[in-house]
């Protein structure tokens, strides 16, 4: 009798035919994409491309969209909402909450979430307990938003931006916290348009122009294949 072969688990995240508008305009026209988990994926494209509007798709929270879209097999709504930790390019916290408010906040709506985790990521990142959000600079402000984000036990991690408008040594710090807290059987999509700074972290990248995939690959095999940087390569098919 042969032994059956365990079914493969679904994609992390699955696209097909997606197609988003504002107001007649296209923001994703026709896209695909197949997203195994594993790995840690860069998101880039130049303004308007339609990475925001991608990842608030995949997240859950934007609806109105025409096409297929599963996260871990789910169609985005509850299920894959408990699967997604999601961080948005714009703050989503109160002005007036000290860091152990916003744990306090995020412990009561994810089950996933693990506040001695993100505890941990605010002493790490060096930031003051006694500070609201309100006193704090924009690097401190993404810093805790990563340290919440990153702290959930989730199977997809969507990064909108997350060192968009901070100085160069916060970005470092950043992105050594977010890789130290990352599960390797999850899936990280980081948008970003600071290629040069996320390229020693990405496996692989996706390209968006147009609201669909100009080049999808393995980092280290389209920089071999190219021969340049991931951030050369970029600039190369965008100015084309």
């Amino acid at each position: 009798m042969t032994e059956q072969q365990p079914l493969a688990p679904p994609p992390a995240i699955e696209v097909r035919g997606l197609s988003k508008a504002y107001r007649g305009r296209p923001a994703l026209a026709n896209l695909n994409l197949s997203l195994q988990p594993g790995q840690i994926v860069g998101l880039m494209g130049d303004n308007g491309s339609g990475k925001t509007t991608l990842l608030k798709i995949l997240a859950g929270v934007l609806a109105e969209w025409e096409g297929s879209v599963t996260i871990a097999g789910h169609a985005p709504g509850a299920e894959s909402k408990g699967l997604v930790s999601f961080l948005p390019d714009a703050s989503f916290l109160p002005d007036y909450h000290k860091p152990e408010d916003s744990i306090a906040q995020y412990a009561r709506f994810f089950a996933d979430f693990d506040a001695a985790k993100a505890r941990e990521m605010v002493d790490f990142f060096g930031l003051p307990w006694d500070r609201s959000l309100k006193e704090m600079s924009k690097g401190m402000r993404e810093k805790l938003q990563v340290s919440l984000a990153m702290s959930r036990r989730a199977h997809v991690y969507l990064l909108d931006e997350p060192i968009s408008g901070v100085d160069p040594a916060s970005r470092d710090v950043i992105l050594r916290g977010i890789i130290s807290n990352f599960a390797d059987d999850a899936l990280m999509f980081v948008s970003t348009h600071l290629i040069q700074d996320v390229e020693s972290i990405v496996d692989s990248v996706v390209f968006l122009r147009g609201g669909q995939v100009l080049l999808q690959g393995d980092a280290d095999e389209l920089r071999a294949e190219h021969g340049v940087s991931l951030d050369a390569l970029f600039r190369k098919v965008y100015a084309a």
